[in-house]
């Protein structure tokens, strides 16, 4: 017999704890939302700002702010967020203090294209990028006859100078010419280092740092005019 009232009592309990959240949910859920909060992930916001976001989280081309949180569609405003061609990712969600958060992640490029199709950026997922009236940013410039097919190699290519301490200083341009073939363009000097297909890449980046730091050791790069990194275990150079 107690054993049975233990069992009604711990009945009870729990059952007027499932109705104590169950009212403390609804209440919460019908509270309005107090502000709105734009995070930028990384802290960059260079090609949006936090206006533009603003005017993404709209519902029923109205803001969140002050309506209930039981209404708010927390996965169709992430969408809109997501629709902007300058977003990688985003988050939204609401606070138990009634304040409505979207983390946003930019994307991020490595190259800007330009070709006789336009001018873009390639980003670091190795997707096309359009050009923001924002910020313009510093990154590697491709040339040549470039498009979609050719994504997958330029992206290889300026991965690796970009993860390259000292070449990611040096090397400013990628050209595409007409044989398929890339050649690389560098900061400082008119030399012309041709690069070839977009095969090897780990031995001919490995050769053009020994001879960058060689030639510029000595002083000698100025006396020459090509640097081809398309034979294996050397490089070979044309003189001026």
């Amino acid at each position: 017999m107690k054993l049975t009232k233990t069992y009604i009592k711990g009945f009870l309990l729990v059952l007027f704890l499932v109705l104590l959240l169950g009212f403390s949910n609804h209440k919460n859920s019908s509270r309005p939302v107090d502000r709105v909060t734009v995070i930028f992930e990384d802290g960059e916001n260079l090609f949006m700002d936090y206006g533009m976001v603003d005017k993404l989280l709209k519902q029923n081309g109205k803001t969140v702010a002050k309506q209930a949180k039981s209404v708010v569609n927390l996965q169709g405003l992430e969408s809109n967020v997501l629709k902007h061609p300058m977003v990688e990712s985003a988050t939204s969600y609401l606070t138990v203090d009634n304040e409505f958060v979207t983390k946003v992640r930019q994307r991020k490029p490595i190259a800007r294209i330009l070709s006789s199709k336009g001018s873009y950026y390639l980003d670091r997922l190795g997707q096309k990028m359009p050009l923001s009236a924002n910020y313009s940013a510093r990154v590697v410039l491709v040339t040549g006859r470039i498009d979609t097919s050719d994504f997958k190699d330029v992206f290889k290519l300026v991965m690796a100078i970009k993860s390259d301490a000292f070449l990611k200083q040096q090397i400013v341009g990628v050209q595409k010419r007409k044989d398929n073939e890339y050649e690389l363009q560098l900061r400082v000097g008119k030399q012309r280092v041709q690069f070839g297909k977009v095969t090897k890449i780990k031995e001919k980046i490995s050769k053009l740092n020994v001879f960058f730091k060689k030639t510029l050791a000595d002083k000698s790069i100025e006396k020459y005019a090509v640097i081809n990194l398309k034979y294996n275990h050397q490089v070979v150079c044309t003189k001026r």
